[in-house]
């Protein structure tokens, strides 16, 4: 049984992003050409008004006036990437973490390569927040959004953290 997935796309400092819901819930956002992104399919059904609180949002992040998202989520994925990603939702804003604690984080300090396929398949990006974890000697690792976005996204989180 094929569901509708509704979507809808904004602009925002960082390119297009594509907004996705089942109707009660935020299924994803992404970027342009972002590695694992979703594929449109004849059951998305574009709906903006659906989407209208994560784009609102969205856009108050971008200006620097929200923090913390208050949007019910729905991610698919399996139950240890679940877990990663609820882990990942508990890191500040404006603060950064290896993929080594985050593996620690949720009680596996042996998984961070299995921590860092399980960010990398994030499908709700910028909301749970996969751009906050780097390598261990704080150098920026991989970002399916891609590095150039990953820098600006943490620097816009330092910055507005300031103010």
């Amino acid at each position: 049984m094929n569901t509708t997935i509704l979507y809808s796309i904004i602009t925002s400092p960082i390119g297009e992003l594509l907004l996705t819901s089942d109707g009660k819930s935020v299924t994803g956002v992404s970027m342009q050409n972002q590695k694992h992104g979703p594929k449109r399919t004849k059951d998305w059904k574009r709906n903006d008004a659906a989407l209208n609180e994560p784009r609102t949002q969205l856009q108050a992040y971008f200006a620097g006036e929200l923090r913390d998202f208050e949007l019910p989520l729905a991610a698919k994925g399996t139950p240890f990437q679940q877990r990663v990603w609820r882990a990942l939702c508990a890191i500040p804003y404006g603060a950064t973490i290896s993929y080594g604690e985050l593996a620690r984080r949720i009680g596996q300090p042996t998984a961070s390569r299995a921590v860092g396929l399980a960010n990398g398949r994030n499908p709700i990006a910028i909301v749970v927040p996969c751009h906050r974890v780097i390598g261990a000697n704080g150098s920026l690792t991989g970002y399916g959004g891609g590095l150039e976005r990953k820098r600006w996204l943490l620097a816009h989180e330092r910055k507005s953290s300031l103010v």
